[in-house]
């Protein structure tokens, strides 16, 4: 399985992070060996000193597909979930400076962080989906759908352009503003809705 990412689906997150808004998707990837599941507690790594969450909603592809049309795009995923995208922001902001690629600050063991999945109902309004993380019991960061740039469909049509979407496989659809650092101690709790689909211990 791959992990598909989005990046600043979200215009206040592109400004927080002082970056244009983009007019198409943009994609980056990350390998198996990144996830983290089932509640583990995360291990800061010990080459970054400026580690950030980043709380996301995520879909399981439900079926396997190449150019699908955004308008079949719903067909293709089934299941949605929150996680948390961590990213070694000092690393990255250097690779960047230098026009380098970024994936050891994004795509390091353990940086993709799943919760608990949950079918995707008829009664749920994917336009209007409301998500939060509680760093210490206390609200460090909020999103809805509604303020994407880029629907869940439009993603899923997008990447299929340039990726066959394999069944399992999972799409991480952006950040909103609020990222910011974990220390080892904090504990991390996400919600979608509220559903507490994820919590788990930095150590």
């Amino acid at each position: 399985m791959k992990i598909i990412c989005v990046g600043r689906n979200y215009a206040d997150h592109a400004q927080e992070l002082q970056h244009e808004v983009p007019k198409e998707p943009i994609i980056f990837l990350k390998p198996k060996t990144a996830l983290l599941q089932n509640n583990q507690p995360f291990y800061y790594p010990d080459f970054t000193e400026e580690l950030h969450y980043e709380c996301e909603l995520v879909l399981r592809v439900s079926k396997n597909g190449k150019h699908i049309q955004e308008k079949f795009a719903n067909r293709y995923y089934d299941r949605i979930t929150v996680g948390i995208d961590f990213t070694a922001r000092d690393l990255q902001r250097k690779l960047m400076e230098k026009g380098l690629p970024w994936e050891i600050s994004k795509a390091f063991d353990n940086s993709t962080v799943v919760g608990d999945f949950i079918p995707i109902t008829p009664q749920m309004d994917l336009q209007n989906l409301s998500f939060r993380l509680l760093k210490n019991e206390q609200v460090v960061q909020e999103g809805n759908t509604r303020d994407m740039l880029f629907s869940f469909d439009k993603i899923i049509s997008y990447a299929s352009r340039y990726f066959t979407l394999n069944i399992g496989d999972l799409i991480f659809t952006g950040t909103p503003a609020g990222v910011g650092p974990v220390e080892v101690g904090d504990y991390l709790e996400a919600f979608l809705g509220d559903q507490n689909l994820l919590a788990f211990q930095v150590l």
